[in-house]
């Protein structure tokens, strides 16, 4: 018997012992929930944790974890899709991103909001930039005295190497088909006309911000304007300056939310989002591209079967 063949024993004996076990302790604990609120009385929370990208993925338990736009949009649909959800809450712990995934991101929450649904943000230790980009989406947004947030405006750099390069010896060649295309290389200074087309664009993208903080937080645009100088404020600031509407923590802003859906008694708590370390441990696992190929001798098929069922699981 070959080390793959046992590995993959081990680790389908592993999981398949904790579903069991899990499923146990569902079925103790509550009668498998006939004692919780009607599901038509349910919160959505869905965590934006980590730099907020345009990319596919959320990270894993071995590294940082990123706020994925595509897995965002694909939760802030499912909350829609979801009749027994009356409200959703952005547990929001981000320092901002990319501007695009951002944008999108509160593309979903302008929609969501069109179909009746109630929008809060709750943030945590920081919610700047893009952050907050998406939290002025929310129909009400809460903070903690301490959160650092705002952060208004678009930043976009590029590095001037030409120096250390001449100094080691190497000599960059480019080979380019229009004047423009290798701008921002760090082979080369930008010329003045390159410093104007990025300029502009990141003029082009801070408007854009501005309106959504604008009509986000029904502030004249001249306000906002004082604000969106790039500085960060604390929970307590944002609010004397209107970009926030309370303060409070978590525990608060589901409080709040369930007000404002018009939930009576304590809300159920739906999460969206993988949350199980199992699922996350999976998430950070890359699917084999070849047949012959695979993970601890897990084959591409076993590998999605795994996460497909961890998901459809009530693992603790």
């Amino acid at each position: 018997m070959g080390v793959f063949n046992i590995n993959k024993r081990i680790v389908v004996g592993l999981i398949a012992g904790i579903i069991v076990l899990s499923l146990a302790v569902a079925a103790l604990s509550g009668q498998a929930g006939k004692e919780k609120p009607s599901r038509g009385d349910a919160i959505g929370v869905i965590y934006v944790e980590g730099v907020i990208t345009g990319a596919r993925g959320e990270g894993s338990i071995f590294g940082a974890g990123v706020a994925s736009g595509p897995s965002l949009m694909e939760q802030l649909r499912e909350a829609g899709e979801d009749d027994g959800i009356k409200a959703v809450l952005l547990r929001i712990n981000s320092p901002g991103g990319s501007a695009a995934a951002s944008q999108e991101v509160g593309n979903e929450i302008d929609k969501l909001r069109q179909q009746g649904k109630i929008i809060v943000a709750s943030m945590g230790d920081v919610a700047a930039s893009g952050g907050y980009w998406i939290a002025a989406k929310a129909d009400k947004i809460i903070a903690d005295p301490a959160t650092m947030t705002g952060s208004i405006g678009v930043i976009m750099e590029t590095q001037n190497m030409q120096e250390l390069f001449d100094k080691i010896g190497i000599t960059p060649e480019t080979i380019k088909s229009g004047p423009h295309k290798d701008m921002g290389s760090p082979n080369r200074p930008l010329t003045p006309e390159e410093r104007a087309i990025m300029q502009q664009m990141v003029d082009d993208i801070y408007q854009q911000f501005v309106d959504v903080v604008a009509e986000g937080r029904k502030m004249k645009r001249e306000k906002v304007l004082e604000l969106a100088d790039g500085r960060i404020f604390t929970g307590r600031q944002a609010k004397e300056q209107g970009l926030v509407d309370e303060l409070g923590n978590y525990y608060d802003a589901i409080k709040l939310t369930g007000e404002l859906a018009g939930i009576k008694g304590e809300p159920v708590i739906h999460e969206f989002g993988s949350t199980s370390p199992f699922e996350k441990f999976l998430s950070g696992v890359s699917i084999p591209k070849s047949p012959g190929s695979d993970f601890l001798g897990l084959s591409a098929g076993e590998i999605e079967a795994l996460r497909e069922l961890l998901k459809s699981q009530p693992l603790f």
